[in-house]
């Protein structure tokens, strides 16, 4: 890493580390309780003759030392580098605190107005700290070993380590104050919204990735339509039961061309390295795109980390990609009408049904219990819905999203592939 560059990193990092500590003690004096990173070290200073910014000095410490002990000789020795930026984090904090003496409100209305500023602000900081991509606090530091020591995904580690803080939190204050002190409706807002508007940021904020000289390298490439040669790509989006992968094998027969649909698991498993039952039970579906989205919040702490989920859609949506680079194709699911809207070789197909035509055909072709058929069909429905929505942004099953929609219902699956061929060759003399 050059000088130039390093230095710019450890400058965006330091004006992070100041933004996060003003936004620390704007939610200490909003009085509606701290982030959860935050609230061990407020209790404490409220039971002891300490400052909050020594006492988050001292939590991030040991922090430290649990890393060191989770992951042994894994630990990686430039990570100590979490030792100063401790130490400047926790003197922020203070220096903030001292600027703030002078604010006192106990208007609820206002204390909800400090509140919600502090979520903006410290996510800014976090922003910043990412972008810096010098090191973590370490909060995400602990969350990243123990995902690593216990092979489970850093989402999950992270969500386990604020909880505990607000736990330790909670018992600490009974413990030491007799009541409930720091951990209060802010410190769910805190929670829930700092990881969120850090990701708007994200989005939003693609200047600052020239200001401190990070380079990224995209995970997806982007297809050069100018030099693509004319290679006929279908797409079949398609309602559960509605026979789309039937009808997409006999178009793929018919056209003497390659057809991809469960094949794209073993390739997705191997071009990410998830298993390839990993890759079946969780691609395609969302249960609740809300609770994944405030799930996936988490991962705007750290730089290189990103949701298994994530994962997947973009590593299926380079090997779509990679294969149609390659050869003429019928391609089933996976928001591949989305993933190849660049390509205009594509003909993009949404299959449908009526309810009792799809629960008849689930019931005799994949085996399906008739009590649980309604049952199963809505639930897959939902799943690919919340699917397309939060990788798209698209509706799923949008006729202005495709180039051709067809009813199964009204056709036996060899017409209906027949009559797809037909529009093909109609849209391209």
């Amino acid at each position: 890493m050059k000088k130039d560059k390093l230095l710019k990193r450890c400058i965006a990092l330091v004006i992070g580390l100041f933004i996060m500590a003003i936004g620390v003690a704007l939610s200490i004096k909003a009085n509606l309780g701290t982030s959860p990173v935050s609230c061990v070290p407020y209790v404490y200073s409220l039971g002891f003759p300490m400052t909050v910014g020594l006492l988050s000095i001292i939590v991030n410490v040991l922090m430290i030392l649990l890393q060191i002990i989770l992951l042994r000789k894994e630990y990686q020795l430039m990570q100590l580098i979490q030792l100063p930026v401790a130490l400047i984090f926790g003197f922020f904090i203070d220096f903030a605190m001292f600027l703030l003496s002078d604010l006192q409100t106990s208007n609820y209305i206002y204390q909800w107005v400090l509140c919600l500023l502090s979520c903006v602000i410290i996510a800014f900081g976090v922003f910043l700290e990412v972008k810096a991509n010098v090191t973590y606090l370490a909060g995400e530091g602990l969350s990243i070993a123990i995902s690593k020591a216990f092979h489970t995904e850093f989402g999950k580690a992270k969500v386990g380590v604020d909880a505990s803080l607000v736990i330790i939190g909670v018992v600490s204050s009974f413990i030491l104050l007799h009541k409930l002190e720091g951990i209060r409706e802010g410190t769910i807002a805190a929670a829930l919204l700092v990881g969120t508007i850090a990701r708007f940021y994200n989005k939003n904020f693609k200047f600052i990735d020239s200001l401190v000289s990070t380079e990224k390298e995209g995970v997806g490439e982007q297809m050069n339509t100018a030099n693509q040669e004319k290679r006929i790509i279908i797409t079949i989006a398609r309602e559960f039961g509605s026979g789309g992968h039937e009808i997409g094998e006999i178009i793929a027969k018919e056209l003497g061309i390659s057809f991809y649909d469960t094949k794209l698991i073993d390739l997705s498993a191997a071009e990410s390295g998830l298993t390839p039952e990993y890759v079946k039970e969780h691609e395609q579906k969302l249960a609740n795109s809300l609770l994944f989205d405030l799930y996936e919040q988490n991962y705007a702490y750290v730089n290189e980390e990103m949701p298994p989920l994530n994962t997947l859609f973009m590593v299926q949506s380079k090997v779509i990609r990679d294969i149609c680079k390659k050869e003429p194709c019928v391609i089933v699911g996976r928001c591949a009408d989305y993933v190849l809207k660049s390509n205009p070789n594509c003909f993009n197909i949404f299959i449908h049904a009526g309810k009792n035509f799809r629960m008849e055909r689930i019931i005799k072709e994949y085996g399906i219990a008739p009590d649980i058929a309604e049952k199963e069909l809505e639930r897959t429905d939902r799943e690919r819905g919340n699917y397309c929505k939060h990788y798209t942004h698209r509706l799923w099953g949008m006729a202005s999203n495709y180039s051709l929609t067809i009813d199964s219902s009204l056709f036996a699956p060899k017409k209906s592939a027949l009559l797809i061929i037909h529009a093909l060759h109609k849209l391209i003399d």
